[in-house]
């Protein structure tokens, strides 16, 4: 993944693609920091998440620009978030993640709404990266909701 992103950052400087330009460099700039905290060469399951985070980020501040009225602020974060979703591996869909928590719910058989902690938590190191995590949180309440 490091060696796609830094391709792409050449072609994008040589393409005058400012745009795409400008998010690859955010993308290595978090990389690098990233590299000075862990001592360490990211792999790409660490790449991956921060690029998650990335666009949770973006997808946050798009709820603040909606409160603000700002259209052009709000088009630019999209824009900037399909170039990072390029990036991630492809997502799981709604039935695979509804599989995975029938399997987890099976194991830890939870008794309401207040295992939802331990259901997580259990959950979480299997499905990040490669999953809405506000979905899967949403249908774990669901399934929560119906014991």
């Amino acid at each position: 993944m490091r060696e796609r992103v830094l391709n792409d950052l050449i072609s994008a400087m040589k393409n005058k693609d400012k745009e795409r330009l400008s998010v690859l460099r955010m993308i290595k700039g978090a990389v690098q920091l990233e590299e000075i905290k862990a001592k360490h060469e990211l792999n790409d399951e660490e790449m991956t998440r921060i690029i998650s985070k990335q666009i949770k980020s973006r997808r946050d501040s798009i709820i603040e620009f909606e409160k603000g009225n700002r259209g052009d602020l709000i088009d630019a974060a999209n824009s900037e978030i399909k170039i990072l979703e390029e990036y991630m591996p492809e997502l799981m869909s709604e039935e695979e993640i509804s599989v995975l928590i029938d399997k987890v719910f099976t194991e830890l058989n939870p008794d309401g709404p207040s295992a939802i902690g331990n259901i997580m938590k259990t959950i979480s190191p299997i499905v990040r990266g490669k999953a809405d995590m506000g979905l899967v949180n949403r249908i774990i309440k669901e399934k929560l909701d119906n014991i």
